[in-house]
């Protein structure tokens, strides 16, 4: 994960803008920020140097005690997201600071994005892991099943890490080397290229290269 600043945002989906010679860009519209600094940690205090921050406000009768002391620190009444950016430098950073759109991210700059890939439930092989599956003719009886799995005597087991069916995506995905099409800083809206992961409305990390 990259040790820089960055905020967090929410996927709104997906469109397309036009440059200066009438190209199609496609785009990725992201409301991101503002983040409030609910933390800041340091390697001698915590073992490691981060800033926490928060993202979504929530209101003040929907936050427990306990997070509510914590949000108390900052002077805010709450967040429904909390995460946090690893950072080398803490000292440049203080508790109830607000993290802006317009104070890390410019139009041309190239950022990472983080989020959680979509789910998509129980697959098979074939789609999980682009098995070829077996001949499609009514006879074969075996066309979308991943074969045999087994071993002989020896090791008369099957190895572990076998690609077989399970659960498919909600993992974190990372995409590097996005570029920032436009930014609209009234709106707290950034334009990224191309798709990011994440279904609409879903929690992202753009971190500052």
């Amino acid at each position: 994960m990259p040790k820089t600043i960055g905020l967090l945002g929410k996927k709104i989906g997906m469109t397309r803008v036009y440059n200066e010679m009438g190209a199609v860009i496609p785009v990725t519209v992201i409301e991101a920020g503002p983040c409030k600094i609910l933390q800041v940690k340091s390697n001698s205090r915590d073992g490691y140097n981060a800033i926490q921050v928060g993202f979504g406000k929530k209101k003040g009768q929907r936050v427990n005690k306990p997070l509510k002391g914590h949000f108390d620190k900052s002077e805010s009444e709450g967040f429904y997201n909390i995460r946090e950016f690893r950072i080398q430098n803490p000292e440049e950073y203080q508790t109830g600071q607000d993290i802006t759109l317009g104070e890390l991210f410019k139009s041309g700059d190239i950022i990472d994005v983080q989020g959680v890939s979509q789910g998509k439930g129980f697959q098979g092989v074939m789609k999980r892991h682009g098995y070829s599956g077996g001949p499609s003719g009514h006879g074969s009886k075996f066309h979308r099943k991943p074969g045999s799995i087994g071993m002989s005597a020896t090791p008369a087991r099957v190895l572990k890490g076998k690609p077989l069916p399970g659960r498919m995506g909600t993992d974190t995905v990372l995409r590097k080397n996005v570029l920032v099409v436009d930014i609209r800083e009234d709106e707290n809206i950034i334009l990224v290229k191309g798709p990011v992961p994440g279904a609409k409305q879903g929690l992202l990390k753009l971190f500052r290269k």
